[in-house]
């Protein structure tokens, strides 16, 4: 049997697939500050930080088209944030190294008088806590708690499991809270004494 070209089977491409899909334009409206947001939790430096975003939206406009669980795009770009922020710190320890060798120390960079204003006590505090807390438990506490990730998405984003999350969630926000207490209590003593 003979089938012509009209008749011949097409691999079908789901339509609903095609249709959920945002254009680029309006995931770069509705996503940059969680890009931006999240590449800063994740380590990226101000120095870098636009190279980052910037970066992380070239790998989404290049990987849109086959993007195969538009409704998992938040945990999707998560995750081409966190392997961005990681690149540009592997490569930057790869350079520090080299120069070190080569004998030249690495550029050490000053904070501004506005980025020094910007900062206070309280950002202080939470950043002294949350550097005490374990690394996996620590990415998923910032990913819920200020990326406003729902523990599902965060799952996905990391690749562990829905429980091993909330767990970590849970640990994390314990020790948070009483380290918190603790810092409160000592204040409270500090001024009464």
């Amino acid at each position: 049997m003979i089938v012509s070209k009209s008749r011949a089977r097409v691999p079908a491409i789901p339509l609903v697939a095609l249709c959920d899909v945002p254009s680029f334009h309006a995931i770069y409206k509705q996503y940059l500050d969680f890009v931006w947001s999240s590449a800063r939790y994740l380590g990226a430096g101000t120095d870098i930080l636009d190279d980052v975003v910037q970066d992380v939206f070239v790998v989404i406009h290049s990987k849109l088209a086959r993007l195969q669980r538009p409704e998992a795009l938040r945990s999707w770009i998560y995750g081409i944030v966190r392997r961005t922020v990681s690149e540009y710190r592997r490569s930057r320890r790869t350079r520090d190294s080299i120069g070190t060798r080569l004998g030249a120390a690495p550029k050490l960079t000053q904070t501004t008088p506005l980025e020094m204003a910007e900062r206070n006590a309280d950002l202080a505090l939470v950043e002294t806590i949350l550097a005490k807390v374990d690394q996996p438990q620590r990415e998923v506490f910032v990913m819920v708690e200020f990326l406003e990730m729902t523990v599902p998405e965060v799952a996905q984003a990391l690749e562990i499991p829905l429980n091993t999350g909330y767990s970590r969630l849970r640990l994390a926000r314990q020790y948070f809270e009483e380290a918190l207490a603790r810092f409160v209590g000592r204040r409270h003593e500090a001024k009464g004494a």
